[in-house]
């Protein structure tokens, strides 16, 4: 995919930042997030080192934001490699914000890039260990991926699946795991272009956003007590493994998630059980 247009989103952040970092050397790279000033150091850091590099800034909870992001990402190239890292936690935000940025914004982003997709394109989708923790439920909201580009997503959450947005863990682990399903609902509409679509899932990985979480929640300490590789993951163990799901050599992955979290989510699953 070497010549292709990268896109980072949350590229301010510490998978986002480690992901650019990994996908600069194959063209042009397009870095997003809502902080300015962060986003515009990591360019001159990257610049600094003969990249090709464009901000963006973009609130993916913000549709038409996503929509400028896609289309000012086309028109510098064809694009390859979309790493979507843009999120919040538990600790971070109200519930209704988390559905709506890490779940509404993840449906807006592969929706607004769809139209741009071709065999040359590749999008891995942050999801989360969590998805794989919450019980399941159906939330009524129908099927994906057009339910979640609705106006009264929220509205109808509300309504029908009050306790995903009375308690911010809930949400979180709920919306995670409908990023899951929605990887999948996507991928044939995806693969109609010859564009991939997955999913990826962090277990416990060392950014600010992860060691805030960890501050703030003993459970997270039982989680790697129960790791088998006994450490927490580091944002360049994630990088990795965007960089090669958006590579020719995973030409053949699509529709699916991939745990990448030390072998935690099962042992803690078979724990809880």
């Amino acid at each position: 995919m070497t010549g292709t247009v990268s896109v980072v989103t949350g590229a301010a952040g510490g998978m986002g930042s480690a992901c650019a970092r990994r996908l600069a050397s194959r063209g042009p790279l397009v870095v997003s997030d809502r902080n300015e000033a962060a986003l515009d150091a990591l360019a001159g850091d990257l610049r600094a080192g003969g990249c090709d590099v464009h901000t963006v800034a973009t609130d993916v909870a913000d549709r038409g934001a996503v929509r400028d992001l896609a289309d000012t990402a086309a028109r510098i190239g064809p694009i390859g490699a979309i790493a979507h890292t843009a999120g919040v936690s538990p600790t971070m935000d109200d519930p209704a914000t988390i559905v709506r940025v890490d779940l509404l914004g993840t449906a807006y982003l592969l929706d607004a890039f769809l139209v741009h997709a071709t065999a040359q394109t590749a999008a891995v989708c942050i999801a989360s260990q969590s998805a794989y923790l919450v019980p399941p439920f159906d939330a009524g909201l129908g099927a994906l991926p057009g339910a979640l580009l609705q106006p009264d997503v929220i509205a109808k959450l509300t309504a029908a699946a009050p306790d995903v947005i009375a308690d911010p863990g809930i949400a979180y682990g709920w919306a995670k795991r409908q990023v899951v399903d929605l990887v999948v609902a996507c991928a044939p509409a995806w693969g109609a272009r010859g564009a991939r679509v997955v999913s990826l899932s962090p277990g416990i990985i060392d950014t600010g956003m992860g060691r805030q979480e960890l501050d703030a929640q003993p459970f997270m300490r039982t989680i790697i007590e129960n790791t088998p590789l006994r450490r927490i993951g580091t944002a360049d163990e994630i990088a990795s493994a965007v960089e090669f799901l958006t590579s020719d050599a995973a030409s053949f992955v699509s529709g699916v998630d991939l745990l990448v979290d030390g072998g935690s989510t099962h042992a803690v699953e078979s724990m809880l059980r």
